[in-house]
């Protein structure tokens, strides 16, 4: 009897299947594979899905928070000021880069109207591309530090990085930032996805405005600026993750060691060129209007320089852990081939094991650090099983397979996945396949049997106590494939994750008469 491993993956669905992208290609067992990463996603917002942009803009109550869509990918926050603020004083804006839209807050209720009014008569353009207006259901955009004054504003950003392909270090953001103001200090700190402060001595909208919404590298790394609560940061070490640059000599003092021994170069280079970035490489265009240039040329140039990620030789710069730590697990429902099946789409899963210290709790040893990041990103707090998971970096680096016991279930507490071919970061090729999306409520299955119908394979959720989905559609395939692909849609996110969580790499059964066809061809 043959079988056949059924994959999954998220598609990020808008409106309908018809928006999907797909691409076939090999793994290196020589098993067909389609891709397993989410689709481009459809611009909802396009001319041809707007009916009357006039009459939808007034079906919401007037609000001075405009809603803007249809944004271009690379716009940034000052793009939008310097197109908007013909209309009138804005006050706050809050970019929304993923989905290609924003929220632009204005001073006046009158200002808001005429930006609206104009964009249903006329085409308003935001960075060479036309966007799409109407009236927000908030009446004011909600800031961090709670300030009654619209106009606050604070010396200190916090930086929230999405998609984090690329290792974010204070060298990676001194150099997307210094560029806008002197900066003095930075921390970054990972516990809801990978974030950071930066601090300017003065205030700091400049900085929000040139980088609200920008990549830091190409298609990644992309970074959502807001004000932070603090007014100043409190850096105890120089290292990847604080530095003071007012203190450049500012070293760590370990617990039993003394002092630690000065170098005479300091901690590193000042260039990455031969062992970490490579060339620097301008990715990032400053807005054109003057209010974001410098008055002196010598202290930024037009365009910002960034450092170009190498992937390999850069790994033993990082400080943190190629360890996850999972809590919230479900204690009957979850495994370690089911949180496997969940957490390899981020990275390459080398070890899981269940602590028996604490119930519900995992560690994950990834392939690296950036792995790690990545599921933090992505998989922190979302629900499985009726249950929420916390998913952070652990103190461990590595983990030993001590200690094992039984789960709930009758499988191990322990896991060894490194040589398994379901990993998908294997080589430079593999991974470069592997878009990283966070869970959609849309699942991309491949490498089934042609024979397998919808029915079948909604009796398989049904076998294995998950939701059944709700839409099924099969993409069309060469005569000659011995394998299908297509999507299922689900009620919801969570529906989604638990089906993956559980079916992702499930062997399936091939019946005889499907044997035959197979062994034909």
């Amino acid at each position: 009897m043959l079988t056949m491993t059924l994959m999954f993956g998220y598609i990020y669905i808008m409106l309908n299947l018809l928006g999907c992208e797909s691409g076939l290609y090999m793994y290196p067992c020589g098993i067909p594979h389609l891709t397993l990463d989410l689709s481009t996603q459809i611009d909802w917002c396009s001319p041809s899905l707007l009916q009357d942009n006039g009459e939808d803009a007034h079906r919401i109550a007037p609000s001075p928070v405009v809603h803007v869509r249809g944004l271009c990918e690379s716009v940034v926050e000052g793009d939008l000021v310097e197109a908007l603020e013909k209309f009138g004083n804005i006050c706050y804006v809050m970019m929304m880069p993923f989905k290609r839209q924003a929220l632009v807050e204005f001073e006046a209720m009158e200002s808001a109207d005429q930006c609206v009014t104009c964009g249903a008569n006329e085409a308003v353009y935001i960075a060479g591309q036309q966007a799409f207006f109407n009236y927000s259901t908030s009446k004011r955009i909600t800031r961090p530090t709670n300030a009654d004054d619209p106009n606050s504003g604070n010396k200190v950003l916090l930086l929230s990085i999405q998609n984090p392909l690329y290792p974010i270090t204070t060298d990676v953001l001194y150099t997307v930032c210094n560029p806008l103001g002197n900066v003095l200090r930075i921390v970054i700190f990972k516990r809801n996805g990978i974030q950071a402060m930066v601090e300017y001595p003065f205030w700091s909208q400049k900085a929000k405005s040139a980088l609200n919404g920008a990549d830091i590298y190409a298609g990644c790394c992309t970074l959502k600026i807001e004000y932070a609560r603090p007014t100043r940061l409190n850096v105890l070490r120089n290292d990847n993750d604080s530095w003071d640059y007012t203190k450049p000599f500012l070293v760590r003092r370990e617990r039993g060691k003394g002092r630690q021994r000065q170098a005479i170069l300091g901690e590193h280079p000042s260039s990455y060129s031969d062992n970490g970035y490579g060339s620097h490489c301008p990715l990032l265009p400053l807005p054109s209007n003057n209010r974001y240039k410098r008055s002196s040329p010598h202290d930024a140039q037009e365009v910002v320089a960034y450092p170009l990620p190498q992937t390999s030789s850069y790994m033993g710069h990082a400080s943190s852990s190629s360890v996850a730590m999972v809590s919230g697990l479900h204690p009957a429902k979850m495994n370690c081939t089911r949180i496997f099946n969940l957490f390899c789409l981020y990275g390459n899963i080398e070890k899981v094991k269940f602590m028996k210290s604490v119930p519900g709790t995992a560690l994950v040893e990834m392939g690296d650090e950036y792995a790690v990041d990545r599921s933090i990103t992505h998989l922190n707090s979302i629900k499985v099983f009726s249950k929420r998971l916390n998913v952070c970096v652990s103190k461990q680096h590595a983990v030993i397979p001590s200690q094992v016991f039984e789960l709930e279930d009758g499988s191990s507490s322990y896991k060894d996945f490194a040589m398994t071919r379901n990993n998908r970061f294997s080589s430079v090729g593999q991974a470069s396949k592997n878009i990283i999306q966070p869970p959609a409520a849309v699942l991309h299955f491949y490498n089934v049997p042609p024979c397998i119908t919808e029915d079948e394979l909604q009796r398989l959720c049904t076998e294995h106590d998950v939701p059944g989905f709700i839409k099924f559609k099969v993409f069309d395939a060469k005569p000659s494939s011995k394998t299908i692909s297509g999507l299922f849609e689900f009620d919801n996110k969570t529906h989604a994750v638990e089906v993956l969580t559980v079916l992702n790499h499930h062997q399936i059964r091939i019946p005889s008469k499907c044997c035959v066809l197979l062994q034909r061809e």
